[in-house]
């Protein structure tokens, strides 16, 4: 992962906003922000944004509009993958354990047997290779 991939936390939240919204403009991203810095910090937060590749923007108006252009699956892989790495050792076991210790009174059977089944397939795909 490159630096340009690592996100601030202000930044992971414009960019939830974004992917909420599909489009925004800064004031948009601004009034969807809890405890929104100034107009001025979004626009600058936005631009840091495009810089790294995360979103565009184009003219609408006299305003931009913004919008991601990483797609949220892979922003979502990237940001796990991070979360793994810094807090579990880099271990998925380890994360997937702490996962199930937090919810696993929040999941139904069906969500349990899904699991297991997803499991079973990698280990399929895995021997197959």
């Amino acid at each position: 992962m490159t630096q340009a991939d690592q996100l601030s936390r202000r930044e992971r939240q414009i960019m939830d906003i974004l992917y909420r919204l599909g489009k925004a403009s800064a004031k948009d991203v601004m009034h969807n922000m809890e405890d929104a810095p100034s107009y001025s910090s979004v626009r600058t937060l936005l631009g840091k944004l495009v810089e790294k590749g995360h979103v565009d923007h184009r003219e609408s108006g006299l305003k931009y509009v913004y919008f991601p252009l990483v797609a949220r699956e892979k922003a979502s892989r990237s940001a796990l993958g991070n979360v793994v790495k810094t807090f579990f050792d880099d271990s998925p076991y380890l994360a997937v354990n702490s996962l199930l210790d937090m919810s696993i009174n929040d999941l139904s059977d069906q969500e349990l047997d899904q699991l297991k089944a997803m499991i079973q397939a990698r280990k399929n795909t895995q021997n197959n290779n």
